[in-house]
């Protein structure tokens, strides 16, 4: 890891959605180390919602996201498997502008060593969109904090060094926490 400079700290607004046929808030573990892990980090919950694995509810709650000036980062948690009813990477991919390839390359890389092969069936993937990044994980709490561990903290710190994607992201005023 490389040593953060002295750079200014600038706290993103984030929001967060999780995607489970299952889990209610009060049940949702993955989407709350999201939430705790952006909070602790210094970053803003700009929103934070649940929904069943539907295509369409899906893509136009990231889409309304995407639109907003407030959000500049989408984190998903959910939906990435193979089973009939995983659909995030199908709603997702399309409202991407450029995808960042690394992202699901290096968090199967990271995964390997906890779950050993069953990483290759991780869909996870991100982009950046209207300067917006929509990063997609699998459901799994550990799967959220390893992404989180591995990649974003650091990713979402704009004192990391060589680079993050702080200065790709829309400039937005800090936003209250809203639903």
């Amino acid at each position: 890891m490389k040593a953060k400079v002295d750079a200014p700290f600038v706290p993103l607004n984030i929001a967060v959605l999780t995607v489970s046929d299952t889990r209610t808030l009060e049940t949702d573990t993955s989407g709350q180390v999201f939430v705790d892990r952006l909070s602790e980090a210094g970053h803003q919950l700009a929103a934070r919602v649940l929904l069943k694995d539907d295509l369409y509810k899906i893509r136009a709650q990231v889409a309304h996201w995407i639109a907003e000036d407030q959000v500049q980062v989408v984190l998903i948690t959910g939906g990435t498997g193979f089973t009939g009813r995983d659909s995030t990477p199908e709603a997702v991919g399309c409202l991407l502008d450029k995808h960042v390839d690394g992202f699901g390359e290096l968090f199967r890389h990271i995964s390997l060593a906890d779950i050993g092969t069953s990483t290759v069936q991780s869909r996870a993937l991100a982009g950046l969109a209207n300067g917006t990044l929509v990063c997609c994980l699998p459901g799994s709490t550990n799967a959220v904090r390893t992404g989180w561990n591995g990649i974003l903290a650091e990713q979402l710190d704009s004192r990391h060094r060589p680079c993050n994607f702080v200065a790709h992201l829309k400039q937005a005023a800090a936003c209250p926490t809203r639903g």
